[in-house]
């Protein structure tokens, strides 16, 4: 009885699990970065939106929409100008989109730093920048982050069977 098929079977499944696990672990190494800016304002209801662009170290982009509601004890205006956003836990651009989990106590006057980390199961996104306004408070809420879609082209003309008019003589 000759074994060698068996081991060498077992080898390959050994290899194609180390292949799987290697890609897996290549694609959790997606490095993508938003550039983003976020207006809004708050009484006891807080709400923001804004727009951005992520682009990820694979070389793709996408524009995006940012959605921030919520609610808690919070009131003031505030925006984000230049604000930047890390991601982490990503395998392809499209894993950034959806809806995140926030929570924050916050309190300023004028300009102020703004640091926030989210998370959306495996996938973690910590935003920076300059924020302006007054604004204070705690409150928890959600931040969505959508796809900019670009506007459907214009229809096509209405296509005639009709032959065009001999030309006068």
């Amino acid at each position: 009885m000759n074994k060698i098929p068996g081991r060498s079977g077992t080898a390959a499944l050994l290899a194609a699990a180390a292949f799987l696990a290697f890609t897996a672990q290549a694609h959790a190494d997606l490095r993508c970065t938003m550039h983003f800016t976020l207006k809004g304002w708050s009484a006891f209801y807080k709400t923001a939106s804004g727009h951005g662009k992520v682009s990820c170290s694979d070389g793709s982009t996408i524009e995006v929409k940012l959605s921030s509601k919520g609610g808690g004890l919070t009131l003031g205006t505030s925006s984000i100008d230049d604000g930047i956003g890390e991601f982490s836990g990503v395998d392809s651009i499209r894993d950034i989109l959806g809806t995140y989990a926030t929570g924050a106590a916050h309190g300023a006057a004028g300009d102020a730093g703004v640091v926030q980390a989210l998370t959306k199961g495996e996938v973690s996104l910590a935003l920076k920048g300059t924020g302006h306004g007054l604004d204070a408070g705690v409150d928890f809420g959600k931040f969505v982050i959508s796809e900019v879609r670009p506007p459907a082209p214009p229809p096509e003309p209405p296509v005639t069977t009709e032959a065009p008019p001999a030309p006068a003589q």
